[in-house]
């Protein structure tokens, strides 16, 4: 591939990032020397949010060359089966290869690594150079091109939550908390506690310092009302930008715990008597000439985009909870009284609400969409939860009245369990057609196949329960 058609979509000085070179070979040759990089994770998120790819010796990537994988990468479930080529047009074995093209703003060293290594996100493109369709990263790029082209620009800022756990090799068996340095396990209801912190100081040292080794920004960890649960809030920023933090920060948050032999988990319910993981989104929208925030009017107040969004989501989040929670195990962090919600209700800093309007200046104006898992894709969330609000705002819908006092007082407005929540997203022409049509089929159908499995596993509760007694 020639080095004139590598994209940097952040421009060529790494947004600040605390590298700058051009997206050429002689400026990247630069950049490995300095940082003595021998190997290269070439990256791709796929469907659920994991990295695929390649790694490579750093002489050989920095010449730009084509890196090729087949497209079966986006249609194979967490269990590792692959599903969905009948709606994706081709069989399993006449599969197409598809090209990996580097984003070099995201080139970052991997710090855990045994030899000097860098890592780099990746864009799928079929061989024309056109983008494939399902690659979620390319989801939520499609979504942002909506926004631009109506002069807009997003602007969020991700709140990532998760679970320390000690080390569990054999699945049939609950997950505990790990050893903090008193010698005793996490406890559960601590949140905001600095004492339970640093219980895991050794943990969240090494979280910053491989963060800062990756130009990776934080901007507060806190201890949350679970049993040795974190939360990780990220500076806000551009959407594409938080996305690729939020994937980089699973990995990395995995390895600092790898490092202190625990388990750093993000799955939504991991322990069954604490409460679930989230991805909290905080989402405003700023004029892309101006900069100024479009959810705030000309006199201080609240606009009508701002209510319109407020709609969009409102009217489509239900439809969309597929995407912000993905597996069977989501959904059992969406219970009343579970410090998650169960309706897409709006208040004024109300944190029983789905969609919360945080205290903020009239300039940080924005929404608050507590609806997505920590389990679910980054891309995949940013790109549906913008795509609702978008689509309030073109069809100019009006939201309800600000829920006042505990919304779980309201009604269950939210599938109750994935094979619904699969049901609600097929049924939404509007959701479908602005992420597109191939992309949900191949979606749809991964995760049929994975209830599918999942029904086939007998557990637990059914043994001791019904063993005897039916």
């Amino acid at each position: 591939m020639a080095a004139e058609s590598v994209t940097n979509s952040a421009g060529t000085t790494g947004e600040g990032e605390g590298y700058s070179f051009g997206s050429t070979p002689e400026g990247l040759r630069d950049w490995l020397r300095e940082h003595r990089i021998q190997e290269i994770d070439c990256a791709v998120p796929d469907i659920a949010g994991v990295a695929r790819g390649k790694t490579m010796p750093a002489e050989k990537f920095v010449k730009l060359d084509a890196v090729h994988l087949p497209i079966s990468i986006f249609h194979q479930t967490i269990t590792g089966d692959y599903v969905g080529f009948e709606e994706d047009g081709q069989a399993l074995y006449a599969e197409s290869d598809l090209m990996m093209v580097p984003d070099l703003s995201t080139i970052r060293p991997a710090p855990w690594a045994s030899s000097p290594t860098a890592q780099v996100i990746h864009d799928a493109t079929w061989q024309n150079g056109s983008p494939v369709e399902v690659a979620p990263r390319n989801v939520l790029k499609h979504v942002l091109e909506l926004y631009a082209k109506e002069g807009w620009t997003p602007v969020v800022a991700p709140e990532l939550e998760f679970y320390l756990t000690k080390t569990n090799s054999d699945p049939d068996y609950p997950l505990e908390p790990p050893i903090g340095r008193s010698g005793r396990p996490g406890a559960g209801r601590q949140a905001y506690s600095l004492g339970a912190v640093d219980e895991y100081d050794k943990i969240v040292d090494d979280i910053y310092e491989f963060a800062e080794l990756q130009y990776l920004k934080i901007d507060t960890i806190i201890q949350e009302g679970g049993a040795a649960q974190l939360e990780i809030n990220l500076l806000h920023g551009d959407a594409l930008h938080l996305a690729d933090q939020v994937f980089l920060f699973k990995r990395t948050i995995r390895e600092a715990a790898f490092r202190q032999n625990c388990y750093a988990t993000f799955m939504a319910k991991p322990l069954a008597n604490e409460p679930g993981s989230a991805m909290h989104i905080h989402q405003s929208i700023v004029d892309s000439k101006t900069g100024k925030n479009i959810f705030t009017s000309k006199e201080g107040a609240a606009s009508k985009l701002f209510y319109h969004f407020l709609a969009g989501q409102q009217t489509y989040l239900p439809s969309a909870m597929c995407l912000f929670a993905p597996y069977v195990n989501s959904y059992r962090r969406l219970v009343p009284n579970g410090a998650a919600p169960i309706n897409v209700e709006w208040g004024h800093d109300n944190r029983s609400a789905g969609l919360r309007v945080p205290i903020s200046p009239d300039a940080a104006r924005r929404v608050e969409n507590r609806l997505p898992g920590s389990d679910s894709n980054p891309y995949i969330a940013l790109a549906a939860s913008l795509a609702c609000g978008y689509l309030g705002m073109k069809n100019k819908l009006e939201p309800r009245s600000a829920v006042v006092g505990n919304a779980y007082r309201n009604d269950h407005q939210l599938p109750r369990g994935l094979l619904e929540a699969l049901i609600a997203f097929e049924e939404c022409e509007d959701l479908q057609k602005i992420l597109g049509r191939r992309f949900s089929h191949v979606y749809l159908a991964l995760k049929r196949s994975e209830f599918e499995e999942f029904m086939r596993v007998i557990s637990p509760w059914e043994r001791e329960h019904l063993l005897l007694s039916v």
